[in-house]
């Protein structure tokens, strides 16, 4: 069953600490919400099952819609909705990052900068310095634990967020914690900056291709190495000129060198609308123009358009920001 409680907990960052040499070690960060309420943030940085490191993507220039809806969110604990119109996080169903770009990382390596530990004291650390910086943390909450003070940072009644990574896809004991739309990450504002940045962790026995109400791994699915994905998408006309309804069209591109099938394929949107694409084969290096239907909705404001082929399975993604579409009649490129 999926996580009892997701949300996301909004706070000022006033502490960060390491935890060496232990079995489960995690990154702590404490995090001050609303009416001065301390919650405890357990980032977990190797995993229990094979291989140990976790895999890591930072991106220090975070652009997607969902920006705009977490800076409307109140400080504190904030309960999510999960399902695909919510305020929430799916590594597999949104495109919140480039998935060539995860690398494996130890979690404690001597030296400096080159292990997972080091690389969130940077971030963390600088968001502690920078008073404006507001931090999002995606995960499931446990306590107030009454009586008890917290076990690193000592505020009492000790509380706080986990489950900080991906949460679907996993293997054997874990696999109970499976659900959609329910991931967990890092988001952090600098507003004195003007930019966010996302911090997004997975465990490498996790799979890419999960059951849509579930999140249980598809057990006769591909095992999909990154960065080979065959057909992508490359353009979109989100914002046409003229009176709705609106013509709007996702271009394709063959990046592969051998042809691809498309029967039974489909554009969806961030709400699971679907367009289908035409029965075609397509070349080698050639691109396709696909004319959305009315009900498959890219809306101006921001939004996400995914590619899925006739097993369901996702083969590619992008995502764009009300900025991006703002000027009417230009096709946005990925």
């Amino acid at each position: 069953m999926p996580l009892t409680s997701y949300g996301v907990l909004v706070g000022r960052a006033v502490d960060a600490r390491r935890e060496g040499g232990t079995d489960t070690p995690h990154y702590q960060i404490r995090l001050v919400g609303a009416d001065n309420v301390n919650y405890r943030i357990a980032v977990n940085v190797r995993s229990q099952d094979y291989p140990s490191e976790l895999l890591y993507r930072v991106d220090e220039d975070f652009r997607h819609p969902l920006t705009t809806q977490l800076a409307g969110l109140a400080p504190g604990w904030q309960l999510l909705d999960t399902g695909p119109l919510g305020v929430n996080l799916d590594f597999v169903r949104q495109t919140l990052f480039d998935r060539t770009l995860l690398r494996p990382l130890p979690a404690e390596v001597a030296g400096p900068g080159n292990d997972l530990g080091d690389l969130l004291d940077d971030q963390i650390q600088r968001a502690i310095r920078e008073p404006a910086a507001v931090v999002y943390a995606f995960g499931e909450p446990w306590g107030p634990e009454n009586g008890v003070p917290d076990k690193v940072f000592g505020f009492q009644p000790g509380n706080g967020v986990h489950d900080i990574h991906m949460n679907q896809g996993n293997v054997g004991t874990f696999r109970k914690d499976d659900g959609v739309w329910q991931d967990g990450a890092l988001i952090i504002a600098l507003p004195d900056q003007q930019r966010w940045v996302g911090i997004f962790l997975a465990f490498q026995s996790q799979s890419w291709h999960t059951d849509d109400k579930t999140g249980h791994t598809i057990v006769d699915a591909p095992v999909e190495e990154f960065g080979t994905e065959p057909v992508r998408i490359v353009a979109a006309l989100i914002n046409p000129e003229g009176p709705a309804p609106e013509a709007e069209t996702v271009t394709l591109l063959n990046a592969s060198p051998q042809p691809v099938d498309v029967t039974g394929w489909h554009v969806v949107d961030r709400a699971l609308h679907v367009g289908p694409l035409p029965s075609v084969v397509l070349k080698p290096g050639v691109t396709l123009l696909v004319h959305l239907p009315s009900t498959v909705q890219l809306g101006n404001k921001g939004g996400e358009i995914a590619l899925v082929d006739a097993n369901g399975l996702k083969i590619h993604g992008v995502a764009y920001t009300a900025d991006q579409s703002a000027r009417s009649g230009w096709t946005v490129t990925f």
